[in-house]
């Protein structure tokens, strides 16, 4: 039995407040409460593993479980992004060429081991664990992409916000109007949908003189937190009605 949620237009829309709630609530321990990028990568990797063995464990998909990790996996991704690209200085774009390495050679590993990507096939242990490993490191890469775009590119916030979103524009015109590999085109959407969240929350939380509207990180985060609560619960709900009603007919 698969532990994942359906991919569908309301996935995406969650996928993206959790992204960019991780970059905030990130942004908001390692800087805002200064507590450092290593001593907050420390922290959110301990609540990642944390999460990821109660995920691993459970025998059934349980939404709120799926989109804590999720979001763990994501605000992890955003200071373990900040400690290789500022603190240990590697800068935007080597930290992104490392990242893209390692995930390339994740998705190869998975590849060639399983024989294939398809999120429809994690149903394993084995393919579960690859598939949140995956996560976490397109999370991280998303970090440092949209900070590239972001500080380095000229772009600015919005325009790296307005970049991303054309790319996924692409994606979905590439979906229902090519012949091009599902799986393929999910994978690059998810990772694209983490840059997204990256420059999208940059743009709630930074200064105006900085191109952001100033709503910083505290505030930021309650408003994302709160969305994305609203959307769990809805999506509870939902899974409850379809296991009453599967265990109906089953009777």
């Amino acid at each position: 039995m698969s532990k994942l949620p359906q991919i569908t237009a309301f996935f995406w829309i969650m996928k993206i407040c959790a992204t960019t709630l991780g970059e905030t609530a990130g942004d908001l321990l390692s800087m805002t409460l200064n507590v450092g990028y290593a001593v907050s990568s420390m922290i959110l990797i301990g609540v990642f593993l944390t999460t990821l063995v109660t995920q691993l464990i459970s025998k059934n998909y349980n939404p709120l479980l799926y989109w804590t990790v999720i979001l763990s996996t994501s605000t992890a991704g955003t200071t373990m992004s900040d400690y290789m690209d500022r603190t240990l200085g590697l800068g935007y774009a080597a930290g992104s060429t490392i990242l893209v390495t390692i995930l390339l050679a994740i998705l190869a590993f998975w590849r060639f081991t399983v024989g294939s990507l398809s999120v429809t096939n994690v149903r394993t242990p084995k393919v579960e664990l690859l598939y949140w490993i995956t996560i976490l490191f397109s999370n991280t890469l998303g970090t440092a992409l949209g900070d590239f775009l972001a500080d380095s590119s000229g772009l600015g916030f919005a325009g790296g916000a307005l970049l991303i979103s054309g790319l996924l524009t692409l994606v979905l015109a590439a979906h229902y109007f090519t012949q091009l590999s599902p799986v393929m085109l999910f994978w690059i959407a998810f990772v694209l949908t983490r840059p997204f969240g990256a420059t999208l929350g940059d743009v709630l939380t930074k200064a105006h003189e900085k191109g952001g509207l100033g709503y910083g990180t505290i505030g930021s985060s309650i408003v994302l937190a709160s969305i994305l609560g609203v959307c769990i619960l809805f999506t509870t709900l939902k899974q409850r009605r379809l296991t009453v009603a599967g265990s109906s007919n089953d009777e």
